[in-house]
């Protein structure tokens, strides 16, 4: 049997080498069949929400969720904690995607677009009175740039009664995350979680839980208020996905602390920019490492170079992930998240450095 390809796609992603034995394990445990309101589950949400706190240094007065999506959480997030309206400001695709989404819901959401080379502009007076949240992607899987903490602490101390929501999707579980910088916090399992996709996690504010309360919200299965109704009895408000929760909980429990892992990642992050630098005919998509994202790191090139470089690797038993919008045919995106294995990263520089620089 051929050895199964190594993903550097960012998400869905590859998956920690133990989830077969622990999906095993599951289903000999009888939890791929446990009814959602059991005990046996209960232990489960209540062991994975306290190994999310210890691992990830989550702050106890902050509630977790378990939701479908990262799109869910958009829903969630509109819904629940925005009666009048939001500020979006993004630079690539999933955060337009979430401004567009919010405006289905709520038409007074606002678009603040900035550009790939610049730091997110810090807001000014001008924001909106009307505004309650305004909605920052920590980390934009489809550009490979990321958020400085100091713009959040910023932004923060300047609107402190506006609550700030950040799509942290291709960094949570990854990057050593300050939480009392922001509100909301989400991000999906299938990517620096090392998980199967088709979950999430949402984390919230007592700021946000209050704003919520005073909303008072309660009309869709996933409101935030009947979430929080169920989740004190560490259950959920539809039938969950217990087996991803399951994993989830045997994945945090075998990892460091989160700032084991990001340290570990910079270290890849620095080795495989000056890989990629050293090919020929291709050049970094973010040129200044102070806008990178440290998972996701992005590169352009023709298109005919991109389609080889692409093609040689999977030769090699590598995928290596696609551009995004408009940069789909003439870039490639690889991923630095946990899951993949110092070995795997050694393999995908051993390949890069083969190639013409």
């Amino acid at each position: 049997m051929p050895d199964p390809m190594i993903s550097f796609y960012p998400g869905p992603s590859q998956v920690y080498p133990e989830v077969p034995q622990f999906v095993k394990d599951a289903y000999e445990a009888g939890l791929l069949s446990a009814n959602h309101r059991s005990q046996e589950f209960v232990e489960v949400s209540m062991n994975t929400l306290r190994l999310l706190r210890e691992k990830l240094n989550i702050p106890e007065d902050y509630s977790i969720f378990f939701a479908s999506s990262a799109t869910e959480c958009w829903e969630i997030i509109s819904q629940s904690l925005v009666k009048t309206g939001s500020c979006h400001f993004y630079n690539g695709a999933f955060g337009e995607k979430w401004y567009h989404y919010a405006l289905k819901l709520q038409p007074n959401a606002m678009a603040y677009p900035f550009t790939l080379e610049q730091a997110l502009p810090l807001p000014d007076e001008t924001l909106p009175d009307w505004a309650e949240l305004i909605a920052v992607t920590h980390n934009e899987t489809s550009n490979g740039t990321a958020v400085d903490r100091r713009i959040l602490a910023t932004i923060k101390k300047q609107y402190p009664d506006k609550l700030l929501a950040v799509d942290a999707t291709s960094s949570m579980a990854g990057a050593a995350l300050d939480f009392l910088l922001a509100d909301v916090w989400y991000a999906s399992v299938q990517k620096c979680f090392g998980l199967p996709a088709g979950m999430a996690v949402l984390i919230c504010s007592p700021q946000a839980m209050d704003h919520a309360a005073k909303i008072g919200e309660r009309n869709h299965y996933n409101s935030l208020l009947y979430l929080q109704d169920m989740m004190q009895k560490y259950q959920t408000t539809y039938t969950p996905n217990v087996l991803n929760i399951y994993l989830l909980m045997r994945i945090m429990d075998m990892r460091p602390d989160i700032r084991v892992t990001e340290q570990k990642l910079k270290q890849r992050f620095g080795q495989l920019r000056q890989c990629i630098a050293k090919l020929s005919d291709v050049r970094l998509l973010v040129q200044d490492e102070g806008l990178c994202s440290l998972t996701v790191i992005p590169f352009m090139a023709k298109k005919h170079k991109i389609d080889e470089l692409r093609s040689l690797a999977k030769e090699q038993g590598m995928v290596l992930g696609n551009g995004y919008g408009k940069w789909k045919e003439t870039s490639l995106r690889i991923a630095n998240f946990p899951a993949l294995s110092d070995a795997n990263i050694l393999r995908l520089q051993q390949f890069l450095l083969t190639q013409p620089s």
